[in-house]
């Protein structure tokens, strides 16, 4: 009976692993013959298990059932796991802080004491330092913009802008974004034809939903380029170009999110656009990626800035 439960296990962490198994891969793994492997299968069908037989394929695959079936996870799985839900506890989506610390209890109960020893371990010599809150979002309005993006359906919302301020919008979700310390919902705005991003924290769908529509083609190709392009260039008063003289790989650790956005151009060189409230800020962002540079495209102050701070260093060196 024992190595029977144990060989249940060992199949029951291999559905959770892969969604289809041949029979033939199954049997190999756990040693046994196709007929005993026919019973283990009916053994965890019986106990709850949606485990389907593969059509098209003498196979086996763990389905969804109506009932979340317990988890078998390995010490790295349980680890992140852990910590996931904790980040999830303290981090910027509301209604799920109480959910997580439940759900997290409920694990490190049943963790073995070397990986709960981990994470305690982990936890108390963390401290979150250094970074400002994030605004809070609310996981029903997450949920609700994720739903109108996977069923392409027209979503209105209440938006408040703090330039512009109240208004009603009409668009076409396209995804949702989680950059840096907020969350963006990419789409295309109907009553402004153009493609808009607007910040979470400062929405409030409206249901229902309306109707639905064909996906169009984004900008940059890629969600994540288009959003950093959006926050680092054009909202800001003052926009550059340079011209980087090492390849996008080198310098591409060197630019943090939200500061700018790479263009590679060939194996010695490689754009950077980028944008600041101030052409002071913009050569300090511009010096701080540490490489030899020229300025492709920039407004007259920014040499300006860039004169004052070499002379600014040049000083500086000359009292040493």
């Amino acid at each position: 009976m024992l190595e029977t439960s144990g060989r249940l296990l060992k199949l029951l962490s291999l559905l959770q692993t892969h969604r289809d198994w041949s029979g033939a891969e199954l049997a190999e793994r756990l040693a046994v013959s196709r007929r005993t492997l026919r019973r283990d299968v009916e053994r965890l069908r019986e106990l709850g298990y949606p485990v389907h037989a593969t059509q098209g394929a003498a196979g086996y695959g763990l389905g969804a059932g109506p009932e979340l079936p317990p988890l078998l996870l390995d010490d790295d799985e349980a680890i992140a796991v852990a910590i996931g839900l904790r980040t999830a506890a303290g981090g910027s989506v509301t209604g799920i802080e109480e959910s997580s610390l439940r759900a997290l209890t409920k694990l490190e109960q049943v963790l073995p004491s070397r990986l709960r020893h981990r994470v305690h371990t982990l936890h108390t010599a963390t401290v979150r330092a250094g970074a400002v809150p994030a605004p809070k979002v609310s996981a029903d309005t997450l949920m609700a913009i994720a739903e109108a993006c996977r069923r392409r359906e027209r979503l209105r919302f209440d938006y408040t802008s703090p330039r512009r301020g109240y208004s009603i919008r009409s668009v076409e979700p396209h995804s949702l974004v989680s950059f840096g310390r907020h969350w963006y919902l990419v789409a295309w705005d109907t009553d402004r034809t153009d493609w808009r991003t607007f910040r979470v924290d400062r929405l409030t769908p409206r249901t229902p939903t309306g109707p639905q529509f064909s996906p169009r083609e984004l900008p940059d190709g890629d969600v994540a380029t288009y959003l950093a392009h959006q926050l680092s260039s054009q909202t800001w008063p003052f926009q550059a170009t340079i011209t980087l003289h090492e390849p996008a790989a080198a310098v591409a650790d060197r630019v943090w999110p939200g500061m700018g956005v790479i263009e590679p151009v060939d194996d010695h060189s490689c754009l950077l656009h980028l944008g600041a409230g101030t052409p002071r800020d913009l050569a300090w962002m511009i010096t701080s990626v540490d490489a030899d540079f020229t300025l492709t495209n920039a407004p007259p102050e920014l040499a300006d800035a860039l004169r004052t701070q070499g002379t600014r260093c040049l000083n500086a060196v000359r009292e040493v």
